[in-house]
């Protein structure tokens, strides 16, 4: 009799391991509030080639699987600055330009809990940065968003979207200047326009419609050039600003 009663309080206070992935995730649709978290995908250019910054993740369901960086935002940070630590970590700068996205609720988007993410994109100048990670993850690294592995969670998608938003910002504001660094040429802006809207612009008339934008000014001449030598320019502003 006693055994009995053993065997019966054991099954309801012991935790059953042997719950599917389907059963999880039903528990925690039942909880009351979804938890919030950021996600962020990151720009470059390199290699010629618009590129995003990956994670690898070590979880269960997308252990060795690429994602974009992201996590939970913590109880005393609002959202940007949650997604701005993110930014901070992976790469060491935080003076870039971020954007919010858009947010990203599918109930089944996360397999672990119920999560809703508000997802961002970020503009570097990757140049001398040293791209660092912690133990919680598998690796971190470049990738051409062309070709790019298939991602965790729905990080496809945020990603698709972030690509899609960063091409409509370049024909009305001067988002550019996130990708460039602080001194450039008109060959190494014209360049950047041709990566992110993949097509061929005509030399002079980019030339003679950038200039007349008054967003950018000249700052001096590229040294080491034996015939006629590269102007330089800067941004006027090196904040966001719309045609």
């Amino acid at each position: 009799m006693l055994l009995c009663v053993y065997n019966t309080l054991s099954k309801k206070l012991m935790p059953n391991r042997s719950k599917s992935k389907n059963d999880f995730k039903s528990q925690n649709r039942n909880k009351k509030f979804p938890i919030v978290a950021v996600d962020v995908a990151i720009f470059s250019i390199k290699n010629n080639k618009l590129q995003v910054l990956l994670i690898k993740m070590k979880k269960v369901f997308f252990k060795n699987k690429w994602a974009l960086p992201g996590g939970i935002v913590p109880i005393d940070k609002n959202i940007d600055q949650a997604a701005m630590s993110e930014l901070s970590q992976k790469t060491g700068v935080s003076d870039v330009y971020l954007e919010q996205l858009y947010s990203f609720g599918d109930v089944s988007r996360d397999p672990f809990r119920r999560v809703v993410s508000v997802a961002y994109y970020a503009l570097i100048n990757s140049s001398g940065i040293r791209l660092k990670t912690t133990s919680k993850y598998g690796g971190v690294g470049w990738f051409p968003v062309k070709g790019c592995p298939d991602l965790a969670y729905d990080h496809d998608v945020i990603l698709k979207k972030a690509i899609d938003r960063l091409k409509s910002k370049f024909a009305y504001s001067n988002v550019v200047y996130g990708l460039l660094s602080k001194k450039f040429t008109l060959f190494e802006l014209q360049q950047v326009y041709e990566i992110i809207l993949e097509k061929k612009l005509d030399k002079r008339n980019f030339r003679k419609k950038i200039l007349s934008l008054g967003l950018i000014r000249e700052v001096g001449i590229k040294k080491g050039e034996s015939h006629r030598p590269a102007k330089i320019y800067a941004f006027t502003k090196r904040k966001l600003q719309f045609l």
